[in-house]
């Protein structure tokens, strides 16, 4: 293992992880979980085989929990200490939020903006941020951290990110096409992962509003609250599917 790089973001030590490469040796990522962020060298997000995009998105999982602080104004390349340039990506699933050096040392992205790429995640349609709105006052973008005030924002009034969720639907959709293209036939079990992923979630949070019930939850009420934006669009997501 190499020496940890810093977190573009708060300068931590970011954590190493291997993952198997689509062809040849594995591909090191370094990720913060405090930042909810990974920092990829060139191509990086490329070289990762089916089967590693599937274990870093468990992965990601593991740590939903982990306590999150928001993005620094200004972040820099662990590398060359530079500033990062913010611009945008477009996919299938949507546009998302990256943060590259300008000198070609690589790039950071927010979990939420890598499960955006890789279709685990799609953006939140008009009507869907006008209901959440009706019943969440505020909740915490999920790419930068910062509260936004759905009432007022339809999209991040900071980075300007816009809001999504994880989607059963777009959870399955992207296993398929990775279980697909996995060398391994079979190894991937898609619809049980899908739905193990949300009722984990389920329980998790359900647990959380009966041991919170006299305090604030995460619960989605008819009354203005407050809550974290997976944590929203997660139960709002249940809702549709109950």
């Amino acid at each position: 293992m190499s020496i940890p790089r810093p977190c573009p973001s708060c300068q931590v030590p970011m954590e190493k992880h291997a993952f198997a490469g689509v062809a040849g040796p594995d591909v090191l990522l370094d990720l913060c979980f405090a930042c909810h962020g990974i920092w990829f060298d060139p191509l990086e997000n490329l070289k990762l085989s089916p089967a590693a995009v599937v274990e870093l998105f468990r992965l990601l999982h593991a740590h939903r929990d982990d306590a999150r602080q928001p993005l620094a104004s200004k972040l820099s390349c662990p590398h060359c200490k530079g500033i990062l340039a913010q611009g945008f990506d477009v996919v299938k699933s949507g546009r998302y939020i990256t943060y590259r050096c300008t000198r070609k040392h690589g790039r950071f992205s927010v979990f939420s903006s890598f499960m955006i790429e890789k279709g685990f995640v799609r953006q939140l349609t008009q009507p869907e941020v006008d209901d959440m709105a009706r019943r969440v006052a505020v909740i915490y973008c999920n790419s930068c951290g910062a509260p936004v005030d759905l009432r007022k924002d339809h999209a991040c009034p900071y980075c300007r990110a816009a809001f999504s969720l994880l989607d059963p639907q777009a959870v399955e959709r992207a296993l398929q096409g990775y279980a697909k293209a996995s060398s391994q036939a079979g190894a991937l079990k898609i619809p049980e992962l899908a739905d193990a992923l949300v009722m984990v979630e389920r329980d998790r949070l359900k647990a959380q509003r009966e041991a919170k019930a006299q305090h604030r939850s995460f619960q989605l009420t008819s009354s203005p609250a407050e809550g974290d934006l997976w944590a929203a669009g997660l139960e709002l997501v249940w809702k549709m599917l109950d």
